[in-house]
């Protein structure tokens, strides 16, 4: 079997605030593959081609704020060679084409409920639900995407409000019971440090904080690792010498600059490598608490 990774696009539509956003989907396919341009990047791959036979376990990527999906896509492409299928969210007035929703409570309140809707979508589509093992997933999330995939599994975040003291709920829609599984990524989580603003997570993670973050100090992942119910299946470590975007693909290098800082780690660190280590490590914790695939996928 010539297995190839297939790529589909969807639209997913938000009825409430009147609006459509995309996932990206990809997923194995025994279809030929070829290199397209896919956004701003060019990915080998069978364009809308049939899902392969089998039942395959879902992945949905929650990307940080103001970024894309498409930075995620080598682990996603290495998740799909390991027999899942991943869904690259673009969440929408918070992405690199219109960020125009940024440190706003409607973002923070409408992230994890698109997070279901994508679900919804990707679930119940006629090409890939019989393919799909219904009503389970896991949710991956970089930076904010960290923060919104905790809420769609029970967190209940608080944000400061006008006079500094004053904590107001935000709302989100509460614990997905599809959700079987988290992976965060240089979480950022600063709403969950009210006690208790975790005790509804129960499902196992997976959490990887950069030794070297930027932006986010190591206090962000304590806020899970201690927030979490001590009952919670936990896996929780620094990466040595990452940075916060040490996380993403490796930009072109067109793109690679000192100016552009998505593009750029910590002295020595070597981001290519760490790739291929990080798939490993998140395929490995996923195929430990999700259904396996079942389907003749070879690579």
């Amino acid at each position: 079997m010539n297995s190839a990774i297939g790529y589909r696009q969807l639209a997913v539509t938000d009825s409430q605030l009147q609006l459509a956003f995309p996932v990206q989907v990809l997923y194995p396919t025994s279809e030929i593959s070829q290199v397209v341009p896919v956004g701003l990047y060019r990915l080998n791959v069978a364009v809308d081609a049939a899902l392969a036979p089998g039942r395959f376990p879902l992945v949905l990527v929650s990307h940080g704020t103001g970024s894309s999906g498409l930075v995620h896509r080598q682990l996603a492409q290495a998740l799909v060679k390991k027999g899942f299928v991943v869904g690259l969210v673009e969440h929408p007035h918070n992405n690199r084409d219109d960020d125009s929703w940024a440190h706003t409570a409607q973002n923070l309140a409408a992230r994890p409920r698109h997070l279901q809707l994508a679900l919804d979508g990707l679930l119940t589509d006629a090409r890939l639900r019989g393919g799909l093992y219904p009503e389970v997933a896991a949710l991956l999330g970089h930076s904010l995407g960290g923060y919104s995939v905790l809420a769609a599994a029970g967190g209940r975040p608080e944000a400061v409000g006008p006079d500094i003291t004053e904590r107001l709920a935000i709302p989100v829609p509460g614990a997905d019971e599809r959700v079987k599984a988290l992976v965060l990524l240089a979480p950022a989580v600063p709403w969950y440090a009210v006690p208790g603003s975790l005790a509804a997570v129960h499902v196992p993670l997976l959490v990887l904080a950069a030794e070297k973050d930027e932006y986010l100090s190591p206090d962000h992942m304590e806020l899970v690792t201690k927030g979490v119910p001590a009952t919670t299946p936990l896996t929780a470590r620094v990466v040595a010498n990452a940075g916060h975007f040490s996380f993403l693909t490796p930009f072109p290098p067109h793109r690679t600059s000192a100016a552009f800082l998505p593009s750029q780690d910590p002295p020595g660190f070597d981001r290519a490598q760490f790739q291929q280590e990080l798939a490993q490590e998140v395929a490995g914790f996923l195929a430990q608490h999700l259904p396996p695939p079942l389907g003749h996928v070879e690579w």
